[in-house]
């Protein structure tokens, strides 16, 4: 019976240890890229603890907006561990997404983490897809959050009549990206319009006028 109930236990905690990032043994472990990394972590290498300085945990990495001079009228930066070493060990990585005048974030999906989505200007429409094919899907304003759960596949419109700019946190350090592209769509609009409002499940008389229909929703409500 007590080796039934070690054996339990051990089973358990095996499982969680594989659906999280590796912990930190240590207060912190700022990435070292200048270290040669002549065996292959699942990781990075940490700088000397002797040589960390408050830098490591400082980026303005996401101050600045994306580019949004393309077809989907959007971009995404996401800053990992790579870009940002004091996230290194810490199972965290951050992102900022810039959605012009009809900007679309495609469905994509990450792998090793889930996103806490937090609006910081604007009204998007975002959702995501379980899997059961069931769509959870919300129009979200300025100061609003939306989770998207890991792996599952998730989108975000700018449904409103300025840029809209969001901000994210992922719970691992390399959450990874699994994406629907656009490009093979590029040249033809009404294609990937169809596509969008099947996927989104709204008809197309409503995403002809779903800024419309937003603004008197939300009419009272001032957007910073």
């Amino acid at each position: 019976m007590n080796s039934t109930l070690l054996f339990f236990i051990i089973f358990c905690t095996s499982i969680n240890i594989c659906l999280a990032d590796s912990g930190n043994l240590q207060d912190a472990c700022p990435t070292d890229m200048k270290a040669k990394q002549t065996l292959f972590i699942n990781g990075f290498p940490c700088k000397n603890p002797s040589s960390i300085i408050a830098p490591d945990f400082k980026t303005s990495d996401i101050n600045h907006a994306g580019d949004t001079d393309n077809f989907l009228h959007s971009s995404v930066n996401i800053v990992t561990a790579a870009d940002f070493p004091g996230l290194n060990t810490l199972g965290l990585s951050i992102a900022r997404t810039d959605l012009d005048l009809d900007g679309l974030l495609m469905p994509h999906s990450h792998p090793r983490a889930s996103e806490l989505f937090f609006l910081r200007k604007g009204i998007v429409l975002a959702g995501f897809l379980d899997t059961n094919n069931n769509l959870f899907q919300s129009l979200i304003k300025g100061g609003d959050v939306f989770l998207f759960p890991r792996g599952l596949l998730h989108f975000c419109l700018n449904a409103g009549y300025e840029p809209a700019i969001a901000f994210s946190v992922l719970n691992s350090q390399n959450p990874g990206v699994v994406s629907i592209g656009g490009a093979m769509f590029e040249t033809n609009s009404e294609l990937i319009d169809k596509i969008t409002r099947k996927l989104i499940s709204v008809p197309a008389s409503e995403l002809k006028h779903i800024r419309n229909a937003t603004l008197a929703k939300f009419s009272r409500i001032h957007i910073q």
